[in-house]
């Protein structure tokens, strides 16, 4: 086995692997993340002559992912373009939740953004610049575009249940989006700046809402229309206009 690489002077003599620029997975790194017997590691440790300890280091941080949420994103500077988004998130504390954004909920994925997300008190202490980067999740409650993706052995009625708790937090909340990874045009690397996305606040803005949602409801086994019926309950925050959250949608009078 060499543990050598090979350097190309273009892009285009990298292959393309699971949509990324770079070789296929390597046995080493296979072995690594399904936990494969200690001797395999450790031999390919002395082979690369790699400093194994990086293998013992802990996962605190993202072990403390609580909710998979997946819902769609808008380019805030071309709101002709969306992107389906996996979101894993964690508490800071109980006013701001950050979330790791996956293109996908199985793996090979990729990362392919940040979202935070704060609550109204937070919300009301920025200015009035910084309002506009963050948006509402209101509609995305409401429509049933929003949804908590249930684990496979977790009855419908139990999890929908608890899924609905979760709804009527997160639509209170207000979220920060960047994209780093632009999927949507096939990019094999996250390449440029950072996109600021948002979020839709009616299904006008939405065209292809029936259509891609109800895909992505056919890979998860889920309805947006069930959903949107179930929570027709949920109040609806008085707050939601006022400020100057979504303001891509209101400079151009599409609220």
């Amino acid at each position: 086995m060499s543990c050598s690489c090979n350097h190309n002077d273009t892009m285009d003599a990298i292959p393309t692997t699971n949509k990324v620029a770079g070789d296929p997975e390597s046995l080493k790194n296979k072995t690594l993340e399904t936990g494969a017997a200690a001797v395999q590691v450790a031999l390919f440790c002395v082979l690369c002559w790699i400093n194994c300890s990086r293998y013992m280091k802990n996962f605190a941080p993202v072990e403390r992912i609580c909710a998979h949420l997946n819902a769609f994103h808008v380019y805030a500077d071309d709101l002709s373009r969306n992107v389906e988004a996996n979101h894993y998130c964690s508490h800071l504390n109980d006013e701001v939740r950050q979330c790791i954004l996956y293109d996908s909920p199985t793996p090979p994925a990729r990362i392919i953004g940040i979202e935070y997300m704060i609550t109204p008190r937070l919300y009301d202490t920025l200015d009035a610049e910084e309002q506009k980067l963050w948006h509402t999740h209101v509609f995305e409650v409401k429509s049933g575009m929003l949804i908590m993706p249930a684990p496979s052995a977790m009855p419908s009625a139990a999890w929908e249940l608890a899924e609905n708790r979760e709804m009527e937090e997160v639509a209170h909340l207000y979220g920060k989006v960047y994209h780093l990874w632009q999927t949507d045009r096939g990019d094999t690397l996250p390449l440029g700046e950072p996109k600021l996305m948002m979020s839709f606040t009616k299904k006008e803005q939405f065209p292809d809402f029936e259509a891609k949602v109800g895909e992505r409801d056919k890979r998860f086994g889920t309805s947006w229309e069930r959903k949107k019926d179930v929570r027709k309950d949920i109040e609806e925050p008085a707050e939601v206009s006022k400020g100057n959250a979504d303001w891509v949608w209101k400079e151009k009078g599409m609220m």
